[in-house]
């Protein structure tokens, strides 16, 4: 026999962004509690509003599954003493398994003989758990920030206001914080009232009968059909962002989509700036013409139903008109700013108190990005756009539009360097030098943008690094990981000839040289480039198999190019398993016995065996076009050339004895082998490979 469990948490409104994560949380915790109880169902569904959290479980046995299993305990050696009597440690085992020694039985195992014991346990009433693990689950429940309220030391996410526990239609008897459990839920807090569920499987249309739908789903599909079928009415195109989307949908309990319009005056302003307002401030869904071209109006999600919705769009219109009429203001103050003035203020801001100012950063964002373009053989004209870029990156932190709206640093900064007359190449530089902000987007496009965004990175990874600021766990206040995976990125997609040592050196220098001057040990210089390394990683992992990865970063990633290009190659050649294995197990055969090699000088004279004669010809003959192969970044075709050595490799292993008796022939014929495994190892450590 089985049973429908309905669990809800009534509460104050919570942070919309919180409630998916809870409502998954409270989803894993009741299905690992029920496998954990040994109590059988059909599935855990979840539920979210912003005023609550709840599950229903379809099917729950109403009683726990019997188990009945053996249990080893000690060999019967140490179970029984000389005199056949059971020992202490049999006796200690009869009763940590609660049953009685007589009921042992003995099994053979690997040849020895144990004592087994058979516990058997029958379930219990499913009831009687409930209550007991329902506020478990509640309890252990986690939040990115907590509350207490009353005289409780219990925190939560919000207050908890009311409970609903039903067990078929039997409540269960369960308290928290004074609120006991019942069978009446709340309603809309405008339109509807309190419910009572007489059975859980009745909770969706309950609640929907008072205005609220539980299934976020359904939710998400109303809102996504209310604004689809209003850019077909109005032929508009509506953008939906993501993330603004899931912020409305845990917003309403009932949504209704609207429009509402703003004067067209404002659209003189930057669109950026428009759209960031709607979407930050408003939580409005911004509207387009087939062009792309922002149009005066905006739609928002309702939480409620289609009555008076000229009123409703009528006060929303009034509240942005405000927030436009203020970035407006702020846009036409900006431009009285001079860039030079701009800079001044970066004095004033500080960074950090051990790296300084803003402007301090900017001057070592400067020096560095000067050097990363040397390094890159850029022309002097793009060379001079780095500089005045680097120099002028920052100056849009002190407006008042950035101040107000943070995300637009860059988006400012291009459009008010453009109107002040910088070069387009430097203005657009500005703001791509903040790319790739996220993972997934754009890299800059402009030699200014890529090398300042690149000067920036580094100096926030080494300046951070040098006062001990390291990421660790989920640690990383500064988004350092994020810098790193960008600086990847931008090396990769536009193919720099640079190394990340040689980025590193770049900033390290200007550090060291620097007013708040910090000392590279060794140790750190490797911590960062390990740091990198695991940035290198993710990247490969995303697209090639973990053990190719492991195997091309043992032969180092300092170039990023390469160790792509490298991983690309082995992957296509492990796709032909049968024949590559071949090869790779004599790599492998090569390097186990290249690690015992003392000298690394091969003596050609003392090669005596046509077999490791031949080999070493063969090696002599491809080991040049193999290491321009590799100089040119063309690892396909210098793997193919070092796939050239597999029939003179086993030919030697199957003809001559490695390890002969004269010293100096085995020396010579393991400094051979080593010779060849260190080619190897420059394209991949082989033998991490899993056939």
């Amino acid at each position: 026999m089985s049973k429908d469990l309905l669990f809800e948490i009534g509460l104050e409104e919570i942070p919309a962004r919180f409630i998916r994560a809870a409502m998954e949380q409270l989803q894993d915790r009741t299905s690992k509690w029920l496998e954990s109880s040994r109590i059988t169902h059909s599935g855990v569904t979840a539920y979210a509003t912003p005023r609550r959290l709840a599950v229903l479980v379809k099917d729950v046995a109403e009683k726990q599954v019997d188990i009945s299993e053996e249990v080893k305990g000690p060999s019967r050696k140490i179970a029984k003493d000389a005199s056949g009597e059971w020992s202490k440690a049999a006796l200690g085992f009869a009763r940590s398994q609660g049953v009685s020694p007589d009921d042992f039985t003995f099994k053979e195992l690997a040849g020895v003989e144990y004592i087994y014991a058979t516990r058997s346990s029958a379930g219990v009433e499913t009831s009687s758990l409930l209550s007991e693990g329902l506020t478990g689950i509640v309890s252990a429940m986690t939040f990115p920030k907590n509350m207490r309220w009353g005289a409780y030391d219990f925190k939560f996410v919000r207050p908890i206001r009311w409970l609903v526990a039903l067990f078929g239609k039997e409540i269960i008897d369960l308290e928290i914080t004074g609120v006991t459990a019942g069978n009446v839920s709340r309603g809309h807090r405008f339109l509807g009232a309190e419910a009572e569920i007489t059975e859980p499987a009745l909770y969706v249309e309950v609640m929907r009968a008072q205005h609220v739908l539980v299934d976020v789903q359904e939710r998400q599909e109303l809102i996504l059909g209310g604004i689809n079928k209003l850019a077909e009415e109005k032929n508009w195109t509506i953008a939906i962002k993501e993330d603004l989307l899931e912020e409305v949908l845990f917003l309403v309990e009932t949504p209704t989509v609207l429009f509402g319009t703003f004067d067209p005056a404002f659209l003189n302003i930057p669109q950026d700036v428009l759209i960031t307002s709607m979407r930050e401030h408003q939580r409005y869904f911004p509207v387009f013409d087939a062009a792309g071209k922002l149009l005066p109006f905006f739609v928002t999600v309702r939480n409620g139903n289609a009555q008076s919705l000229d009123v409703i769009a009528r006060g929303n219109e009034k509240v942005l008109r405000a927030r436009l009429s203020d970035a407006k203001f702020f846009y036409e103050e900006d431009q009285k700013l001079q860039i030079k003035d701009a800079l001044a203020k970066l004095e004033n801001i500080v960074y950090h108190e051990e790296l300084g100012s803003i402007g301090d950063k900017v001057r070592r964002i400067r020096k560095i990005a000067d050097r990363l373009a040397e390094k890159l053989g850029l022309p002097t004209a793009v060379a001079s756009e780095v500089s005045r870029t680097a120099d002028i990156c920052k100056f849009d932190l002190v407006t008042q539009m950035v101040y107000e709206f943070p995300e637009l640093q860059g988006t400012m900064g291009e459009d008010y360097a453009r109107k002040a007359g910088e070069p387009e190449n430097v203005a657009k530089a500005i703001f791509e030098h903040y790319q790739p902000r996220f993972a997934g987007e754009a890299v800059p496009t402009t030699a200014a943008g890529y090398v300042v965004s690149l000067a920036d990175k580094i100096d926030s990874i080494v300046g951070c690094f040098s006062i001990g600021i390291i990421p660790t766990g989920s640690q990383d206040p500064y988004a350092l990981r994020r810098q790193a995976a960008g600086i990847v990125q931008i090396v990769l997609e536009h193919k720099l000839p640079i190394n990340l040592q040689e980025i590193f050196a770049a900033a390290i220098e200007v550090h060291e040289n620097s007013k708040n001057s910090k000392h590279f040990s060794d140790e750190l210089r490797i911590s960062l480039y390990e740091f990198f390394g695991l940035r290198v990683k993710r990247l490969l992992s995303d697209n090639v198999r973990y053990d190719v990865v492991d195997a091309v970063i043992a032969a180092g990633y300092d170039n990023v190019v390469d160790v792509v290009a490298r991983s690309r190659a082995l992957m296509d050649a492990v796709s032909n398993q049968e024949d590559f294995k071949i090869t790779v197990d004599s790599f492998n055969r090569v390097s186990n016995l290249a690690a015992k090699a003392t000298v690394g000088i091969i003596e050609p004279t003392l090669l005596t065996e046509e077999a490791e004669v031949k080999l070493y010809e063969t090696w002599q003959t491809l080991h040049t076009p193999y290491a321009q192969a590799l100089t040119a970044r063309n690892a396909e075709e210098a793997l193919h050339i070092l796939s050239g050595l597999k029939e003179t490799v086993t030919g030697f292993f199957d003809s001559v004895m490695v390890m002969a008796e004269d010293e100096q022939i085995r020396a010579n014929r393991l400094a051979l082998l080593a010779g060849i495994d260190a080619d190897c190892k420059a394209f991949a450590d082989f033998g991490k490979l899993v056939w």
